[in-house]
């Protein structure tokens, strides 16, 4: 465990020498588990990575097939008014998933890098995109109020969060109106390998125990058909809420008091 905190110049010396950031923070902090400070660290570090691999023309083909999946899979459940995705990162997913959706509606993001979000807004935009309302924001606190969207989606954004899975799931689950749709890592569903880099990484694990120890109505839980890693298997949970009362005022309220915002 370090003494003081390695310096953002530091850290960005690592980060280019191909150093796992998250990996390296957690020894430096001597914490078993990403925390949310080491998580806003590693994503800044990365920040444009995700929008600037779409130029990679095969990554960009699995990418684009993996938010028609999803779109698909909303689009079976309902025709929803609202979407959010939770851990929006630089909306590579989210692009395309409206693009998909192919009808207005009203679309929003939040992420734990300011910098993330930043990217995200010229992704959409450069996708012919500019009603996506994103801010950042906590998985542990998200600033949207009790029941304010149809369809909460996670795209890998619960991902680097092992051992938080179960506050977190509660807090997507609340801002939920009618589905909350997960597509995550699958421990249960990776070969040894796969399981050991999971670990390495601080990945999550259990959702599906999760969803059932809250006493959430999981409709599915299977393999999820497009993987970007095949060092990564990836799971659909889709969980069914359908509130029936009026949708709340105000979509965003404080992460902390829940007043409206």
């Amino acid at each position: 465990m370090m003494d003081s905190k390695p310096t953002p110049k530091y850290l960005q010396e690592l980060y280019a020498k191909g150093v796992n950031i998250s990996e390296y923070l957690r020894e430096a902090y001597g914490v078993a588990e990403n925390t949310p400070e080491i998580l806003e660290l590693a994503y800044d570090l990365q920040a444009g990575s995700y929008s600037a691999v779409m130029k990679n023309e095969e990554y960009a083909k699995t990418k684009n097939a993996l938010s028609a999946e999803l779109a698909d899979i909303i689009l079976s459940l309902c025709r929803p008014s609202s979407i959010l995705e939770a851990g929006v990162g630089e909306a590579t997913t989210l692009r395309g998933v409206l693009q998909k959706l192919g009808y207005p509606i009203e679309s929003y993001g939040f992420d734990l890098s300011w910098s993330r979000v930043a990217y995200a807004r010229e992704w959409l935009a450069s996708g012919g995109i500019s009603n996506t309302v994103l801010c950042t924001g906590d998985l542990l606190r998200i600033p949207f109020s009790d029941n304010a969207i149809d369809v909460v989606y996670t795209a890998h954004s619960i991902e680097s969060n092992g051992g938080r899975e179960l506050p977190i799931l509660q807090e997507l689950y609340r801002v939920a109106r009618r589905f909350l749709v997960l597509v995550e890592p699958a421990y249960e569903l990776a070969h040894e390998s796969a399981r050991k880099r999971m670990e390495l990484h601080g990945y999550c694990k259990g959702l599906l125990e999760c969803a059932q120890s809250l006493e959430l109505e999981v409709v599915e839980h299977a393999a999820f058909p497009v993987l970007l890693n095949s060092e990564n298997p990836v799971a659909l949970t889709i969980i069914k809420k359908d509130v029936q009362t009026a949708r709340p005022s105000s979509v965003f309220s404080c992460p902390i008091f829940r007043v409206p915002l």
